[in-house]
């Protein structure tokens, strides 16, 4: 009724270990990077390995060198898509969202919010989140290249340095 065959669970068990201890060591060597979840691609390749190691332990279809061997072609090719969008303007803009200002000096952006899909409840909840509770409180709000949403207060004097990569 719970399992059909001891066997089974065991080479799940073995499975899961040898299987983990790969995908830790892959991504220590990979960076940082590997689970940040920077851009559209960091956060499918994230969803990719657990995937891909869901199918190692319950598969006996996937042998553990197959599955590694996945874990570090995701990887590979997670980096070299880093290193040629370093290096490569044009294929950044391809793989990488810019961010976007969704509130200037207190004032809501309408026509990004209307591009973007984002709703003046959440651009709200963002504020309120980052301990504010009036939007004349706010400079700005930056829709990020990962969907978060910063909250920058008004209070320095000066231009927002940080907004030059930003597209109003």
């Amino acid at each position: 009724m719970f399992f059909q065959d001891p066997m089974a669970l065991l080479r799940v068990v073995v499975m899961a270990v040898a299987a983990y201890i790969a995908l830790i060591l892959i991504l220590r060597f990979s960076g940082k990077r590997s689970l940040a979840k920077l851009n559209a691609f960091d956060l499918v390749v994230t969803v990719a390995l657990g995937s891909t190691l869901a199918t190692i332990l319950l598969s006996q279809q996937v042998t553990l060198a197959e599955g590694v061997l996945a874990f570090a072609m995701l990887a590979g090719l997670q980096w070299i898509v880093s290193r040629v969008s370093i290096a490569s303007p044009w294929f950044r803009k391809l793989v990488r969202a810019n961010p976007r200002l969704l509130v200037e000096h207190g004032r809501y952006r309408h026509g990004a919010m209307d591009e973007e899909r984002i709703t003046s409840d959440e651009v709200d909840e963002a504020i309120r989140n980052s301990g504010l509770g009036r939007i004349e409180q706010v400079a700005a709000v930056v829709l990020e290249t990962d969907g978060s949403m910063s909250v920058i207060a008004e209070g320095g004097e000066g231009e927002l340095t940080a907004l030059r990569s930003v597209a109003r």
